[in-house]
């Protein structure tokens, strides 16, 4: 198995507190609603919404796949920090096992968020990941991420 890393830092106009909170602690309600043509739903398997929670994704016709299972392992609102893995879906295929991913939320120098995201592509046995799917995945989700936050700007009461 091989691991294959990204990282990096997005900024958002949004606070911390309230980009925690839009990004990870409302996902599964705000998500689908904001891009249904993304996101169609979020189920909340197993747990509530704590390590060990399970949730299943389940995205729109025409992206690509159909659905990931994430396993939550750390959600940290104090210090606004959340880790989780894809554990089940189309998108590991057979290349991957999983892809963990780590969250965190800080402050930035003008009132919004600079959030750390490190992603590591878990491969299966000596299956390489290449770059340019690494960005298609990274890419595909900033899409995602940027319509929710461009729907939280215009709508600061969401």
């Amino acid at each position: 198995m091989g691991v294959f890393t990204h990282e990096m830092e997005v900024t958002s106009p949004i606070p911390p507190e309230k980009a925690f909170k839009v990004f990870v602690l409302d996902y599964d309600t705000l998500f689908p609603k904001v891009v249904p043509h993304a996101i169609k739903s979020v189920e909340v398997l197993q747990g509530d919404g704590g390590p060990g929670t399970i949730k299943k994704i389940n995205f729109a016709e025409g992206m690509g796949i159909k659905y990931v299972k994430h396993q939550v392992h750390v959600l940290d609102k104090d210090n606004r920090y959340y880790n989780f893995s894809v554990i089940e879906g189309d998108v590991l295929s057979e290349k991957l096992e999983k892809i963990s991913d780590e969250n965190k939320f800080d402050p930035a120098p003008n009132g919004g968020t600079i959030v750390k995201i490190t992603t590591k592509f878990h491969t299966l046995g000596d299956a390489e990941f290449k770059e340019d799917e690494i960005k298609q995945v990274i890419q595909s989700r900033a899409r995602v991420f940027k319509a929710v936050e461009d729907y939280v700007v215009a709508n600061p009461d969401a």
